[in-house]
């Protein structure tokens, strides 16, 4: 079955958590979907049973998107037949640790997939969209990339580097009706955020509480639509008052 008017929505990082989020809520409304992974085939397939079941088509991509190799060779199979409409990049990693004592592979596993994997997924993906003259990427950000964290400097780093690729890159594509722009979520209530003294963190929060996934899913669907045409290189935070 089509999606909306037959476009296709990217989502990166797309088993659990935010992703899977805002994979259900596209389907949802209506969008096929290009799902992509690294390893959990059971969370993966659980998000694809969901979504086929909302009557809209699913493929399920399984590679790293920090090595370029894998990406390219999947991405450039599905891009033969299929341009998507929507690109969400919202993969990521955290290895924490205070600069001083972070090991090299802490730094490059999140800087890696950050931004070697915006990189190459965006990059033969905004190719396509270029030839079609359309097409909406969105960045998912953090909160951190904005204000920094203490034991963070590697996933802030790589947070921030998507809002600066966010702008430069809506500046390059924009005459082609193409727009990119950054969402900057708070402490979202996911698996990410569950090891985490969470009592602590609200104190900091001026609303009192964490978010939840639907509010970012939400955002990325109005900037997936014809509502959000006349914006791009925005960065839009939600984040519960923590930073302004």
């Amino acid at each position: 079955m089509s999606g909306v008017l037959g476009k296709t929505v990217c989502i990166t990082g797309a088993s659990r958590g935010l992703g899977k989020a805002m994979a259900l809520l596209c389907a949802d409304a209506g969008y096929d979907l290009w799902l992509t992974y690294q390893s959990n085939d059971v969370k993966a397939k659980e998000v694809e049973s969901e979504v086929l079941s909302k009557g809209v088509d699913c493929r399920l991509m399984k590679f790293d998107i920090s090595d370029s190799e894998s990406t390219q060779a999947c991405l450039s199979e599905a891009l033969k037949t299929t341009t998507p409409w929507g690109l969400i990049n919202n993969a990521g990693v955290t290895q924490d640790g205070l600069f001083v004592r972070m090991k090299p592979e802490q730094w490059d596993r999140v800087v890696n997939t950050g931004l070697q994997g915006f990189f190459n997924v965006t990059q033969p993906i905004v190719t396509a969209m270029l030839k079609q003259k359309q097409g909406r990427v969105i960045n998912i950000s953090s909160v951190v990339g904005l204000s920094g964290n203490p034991g963070q400097v590697n996933y802030a780093s790589a947070k921030a580097g998507l809002i600066g690729a966010t702008k430069a890159l809506a500046l390059e594509v924009a005459r082609r009706n193409i727009t990119v722009n950054c969402i900057a979520p708070g402490f979202i209530s996911t698996e990410m955020t569950e090891g985490l003294n969470q009592e602590d963190i609200i104190k900091q929060i001026p609303l009192g509480r964490l978010g939840e996934p639907h509010h970012i899913a939400e955002l990325a669907l109005f900037m997936l639509s014809s509502k959000s045409d006349y914006m791009t290189g925005q960065v839009l935070s939600v984040n519960g008052g923590i930073y302004m």
